[in-house]
């Protein structure tokens, strides 16, 4: 009994934690977490898919690194324009909303971010030897196309180009 006692307690405490965390960040905190567990998976297999093909090297472990980087600062720039938009919604008088804007844009940038890491994760598996299904790479390219026809739809279909050329943004 003491065994399946100290077990069952280990499972309260944990189960405690979790519940914690989720009233305290909610599931745009656990949507956070799931990015940076895929961000930190898709490294270590690009890593060990690097290293299988014998073509590992610490200038392209940085690269990597930088391009993570980038990742965080455009989901900081989503989360900052949906706090941008609710404050300005909460406090603007002109501008209103038929709904409460809670967040949208950082959501699905970070859903974005999710399916194109699997995709990554998918293609390293592949690179170390693991069979990967052919429909589980239709899947994940469909769900990315979804998500980028919904932020299409929201931000209108050319915007995007457009503004980095009216902006003077850099392109590559």
């Amino acid at each position: 009994m003491e065994k399946g006692t100290s077990v069952l307690r280990v499972k309260s405490a944990i189960t405690a934690i979790l519940g914690l965390l989720t009233a305290f960040w909610g599931w745009l905190g656990w949507l956070v977490v799931g990015w940076i567990g895929a961000m930190a998976l898709d490294y270590a297999t690009g890593s060990m898919a690097a290293a299988k093909k014998g073509v590992w090297s610490s200038a392209s472990a940085r690269e990597g690194i930088w391009h993570k980087a980038g990742m965080i600062v455009v989901v900081l720039v989503a989360a900052g324009t949906d706090l941008l938009i609710a404050a300005m919604l909460a406090n603007l008088p002109l501008v209103e909303l038929p709904v409460d804007y809670t967040g949208l844009l950082c959501p699905v940038v970070l859903v974005w971010y999710i399916v194109t890491e699997l995709g990554s994760m998918a293609e390293n598996a592949a690179a170390m030897g693991g069979p990967v299904p052919e429909w589980l790479l239709r899947f994940l390219l469909v769900s990315r196309l979804a998500i980028d026809h919904a932020g299409d739809a929201f931000a209108g279909e050319d915007s995007g180009e457009n503004l980095k050329k009216t902006q003077g943004g850099t392109r590559r």
